[in-house]
């Protein structure tokens, strides 16, 4: 038995949202690089790298369904405004729920709207702007934090903070563990990605060769900056060795060569495009994979085109334990993809990503359409 295919769907991005998914599982599960053996190497392979995967992602599903409205912006951009506020209004009642993880969901929901001028862009303008993009927003937010004395915030929004709108934008925005301000990048440059037709070999080669050459670039600048170039010796006598340094979405604003770091979660120009040229690289591979090989991945498959219904289920469950093995990962995962694959077997789309595009569709459809042009 298998679900209908939907001819929209691209089997090599479902693979890749599966990546992203299990890599962000892994990070919330396992206890750190420092863990011996495979949990160690799993965790330091998907830190920072899984949630960067999962918002250029969005950005490309954002595409997709975006210019498959033909004439009917206006009712896209209203459906995308709300599909971003139930998604962020789920981020936060999560967090209520307990949640023992560090949600994306709220800013997630809000890079939504901060991406909606640019959705019908053209490829080679959007590929300039994500690019100009995760490259200077986090020098201006570096510039601002500073200038207005701005310090990290680690205590994650929640449903109360809607009656603090001036503390939940700074959070979302600026200060908090996925600032929009950044990320809204990745967004951009998956709404790049989108314009292609990356059922085609050679496109993707070409994607993912391109993702690889700017993860690479963005690792090798940063790291002779931080050593010949100077970075380390002056930054280590302010926070000690650079290594042990956890960073939550932001650098400290003490010292500027604070972005010249590529650490996972620092969110510097050198972070963010060496995450972002990984999550190309990805999706290049996977969408390189020939039907041969996919169609033994269906599970798979069906675990990305389930994201939101997964993720909310792994972290709820989360919230009822401490433990952080490896056991629990593969539980976690195995659970994972068992839930969607039955749920695609015998449903179809998965009932958050159900819910929360009814709610949107029927918002855009109560946006009045202009009459054509006559012409």
């Amino acid at each position: 038995m298998r679900p209908r295919p939907d001819p929209r769907r691209v089997v090599g991005v479902d693979l890749a949202r599966a990546v992203a998914v299990v890599g962000m599982m892994a990070v919330h599960v396992l206890p750190g690089e420092d863990a011996p053996g495979l949990a160690g190497a799993l965790y330091a392979v998907a830190h920072g790298r899984a949630s960067g995967l999962f918002a250029v992602l969005a950005g490309l599903s954002l595409g997709l369904a975006t210019r498959r409205a033909g004439a009917a912006r206006a009712a896209a951009r209203t459906s995308v405004v709300v599909r971003g506020l139930v998604i962020a209004l789920l981020g936060l009642l999560l967090v209520d729920a307990g949640s023992r993880i560090a949600i994306i969901l709220p800013y997630y929901g809000v890079a939504f709207a901060v991406v909606l001028p640019f959705l019908w862009w053209p490829l080679r303008r959007l590929a300039v702007l994500a690019g100009a993009w995760l490259a200077l927003a986090p020098v201006l937010s570096f510039a601002l934090r500073e200038d207005l004395g701005l310090p990290a915030q680690y205590e994650q929004p929640t449903l109360d903070w809607l009656a603090r709108p001036a503390d939940l934008a700074q959070a979302l925005l600026l200060t908090g563990y996925y600032p929009v301000v950044g990320w809204a990048g990745y967004l951009l440059l998956g709404l790049a990605v989108s314009t292609l037709d990356l059922r085609r070999p050679a496109v993707a080669l070409r994607v993912g060769l391109a993702g690889a050459l700017v993860a690479a670039g963005a690792w090798v600048v940063s790291a002779l900056l931080l050593g010949p170039g100077g970075g380390r010796a002056a930054l280590e006598p302010l926070a000690g060795p650079l290594g042990s340094v956890d960073l939550y979405g932001t650098v400290p604003t003490d010292d500027p060569w604070w972005l010249a770091v590529a650490a996972p979660h620092s969110g510097t120009p050198f972070d963010l495009l060496h995450t972002a040229g990984t999550a190309v690289a990805v999706i290049g591979a996977a969408c390189l994979l020939p039907a041969a090989v996919t169609r033994f991945l269906v599970p798979v498959a069906a675990l990305g085109a389930l994201p939101l219904t997964v993720y909310t289920a792994h972290v709820l469950a989360l919230s009822r334990t401490d433990d952080d093995s490896l056991t629990l990962l593969g539980l976690h995962v195995l659970g994972g993809v068992l839930l969607a694959t039955a749920w695609r077997l015998l449903v179809g789309r998965g009932p958050l990503e159900a819910l929360v595009g009814q709610v949107a569709a029927a918002a855009g459809r109560a946006v009045p359409q202009r009459a054509g042009r006559v012409s």
